[in-house]
Formats: C-alpha cells, sequence, structure tokens
C-alpha cells in the first residue's frame, strides 16, 4: 500500500457496488454478514443514526440508503445530501430517500469536498473506512479534515467500521476479511481502534468509539 492512495486503490473499494450487487446489499450484507460475520447486527447501526442523525445531514459512503431510510429524523423534512464516489450507491440511496429530496454528490472523501456553503448538524460514515486504501489512522483523519469545515457548531460526525486487529473475528470473518481484502474491495488487515481514534481525533478531539463484534461504532465532535 502506497502512502497516498492510488486512484486504482481507491476505485478497488467501491467498483464492486454494482447494481446487482446493490439489490442484494440489505440481505447479505446489512442483514447476514453483519449478524453472522461481522457480530454486530444492523441494529446496532440503525441505533447509532437515530441517536445522532440531525436535520441537516451528510451521508458520506451511502450504500442502498438503508440507514437513512429506516432510521428516526428529529423532522418530517430533513435537508439530506448524499456523498459517494460510485454513482449506482448514490442513485439508489437517492431513489430510497426521494422523499426528502436529497442533494447528490459525486465524490471521494478522501479528497478536499466542495459543498459550498453548507453545514450539517450531523455526517455519517457507515461502513466507509474498512473500504478505504491506507492506514486506519490515515484514512480516519483524512476524511475527519475533509469534512470538518462543513460541521456545524455542536455537530456530530459518527459512523462505523470493520476492523482487522483487537478483535476476534470468527472463521467465516477471517475467510471474508482475506478474500475481501485480496480483492481491494476492503483494505482493514491492520485497522484497529486505536488508530481510528487517533485519526479522528486530528480533526475532532472528542472521540467515542464502541467495538461491538469485529465492528468499531464511533462518534466525534469538536469537544
Amino acid at each position: 500500500m502506497s502512502a497516498t492512495p492510488t486512484t486504482a486503490e481507491v476505485e478497488s473499494g467501491q467498483a464492486v457496488y454494482t447494481p446487482l450487487v446493490l439489490a442484494l446489499y440489505d440481505v447479505f450484507v446489512l442483514r447476514l454478514s453483519c449478524r453472522i460475520a461481522w457480530q454486530c447486527p444492523r441494529a446496532q447501526m440503525l441505533d447509532l443514526y437515530n441517536r445522532h442523525v440531525g436535520p441537516r445531514h451528510l451521508d458520506v459512503g451511502v450504500g442502498t440508503g438503508y440507514f437513512l431510510d429506516s432510521c428516526e429524523w428529529p423532522t418530517a423534512e430533513p435537508e439530506l445530501t448524499l456523498l459517494d464516489v460510485n454513482r449506482h450507491s448514490l442513485d439508489a440511496a437517492a431513489k430510497r430517500t426521494r422523499r426528502y429530496h436529497p442533494r447528490v454528490v459525486q465524490a471521494s472523501a478522501l479528497d478536499p469536498l466542495d459543498l459550498g456553503g453548507s453545514q450539517f448538524d450531523s455526517i455519517a460514515m457507515n461502513f466507509l473506512f474498512h473500504c478505504l486504501p491506507g492506514s486506519a489512522e490515515q484514512k480516519a483523519a483524512t476524511v475527519a479534515a475533509n469534512v470538518r469545515p462543513y460541521l456545524a457548531p455542536g455537530g456530530v460526525v459518527f459512523g462505523s467500521t470493520i476492523l482487522g486487529l483487537g478483535v476476534r473475528h470468527n472463521l467465516l470473518g477471517r475467510t471474508l476479511m482475506r478474500a475481501y481484502n485480496k480483492k481491494g474491495i476492503f483494505s482493514n488487515l491492520e485497522d484497529d481502534a486505536a488508530g481510528l481514534e487517533r485519526g479522528l481525533a486530528t480533526a475532532l478531539p472528542s472521540v467515542r468509539i464502541d467495538v461491538q463484534g469485529t465492528v468499531a461504532l464511533f462518534s466525534a465532535r469538536e469537544q
């Protein structure tokens, strides 16, 4: 892995999300893999959304939009922005949340972002970091720095990521980890909670991390 992720490395982590894969994602990833392989039921991540999602929300790495569709919003008409490098994921999430009339931005979270004067009460990055190249500290620090200018005072950044170190993977989890990392879908064999915390804290010093199974559930604020 290079110190600075290459375009090919970044694309490897998201290219798998074709319309066909996204059509199966909720069942095979969120329902089955989360519970059986990663030992963190999707209800844990939905609870993270329910506790932290704000009326002005930016979702980074949108998946299928499942959590945005299912969570308990604090307002009937949230201001929702979807950001992802993968057009198929953006289309799927935008369709699923069309009742909120989301703004759609195609961009990489590893690059400086141009979101104008937008300010968000909450910024989520669910199951994002383990798909990004680089160390846990490096990619968390980079993404946190890129979104920090758009976080409103008192706002929160939250999300989840699958760890490679410091957790106990079962046989299925180890098998999937090896396969996904070999294909470049994941890049997390050396990711640990300490590195994630150090990275987030470079931009948002008040960090909380709870590990459920092999998944780190995190939230971070300015203070």
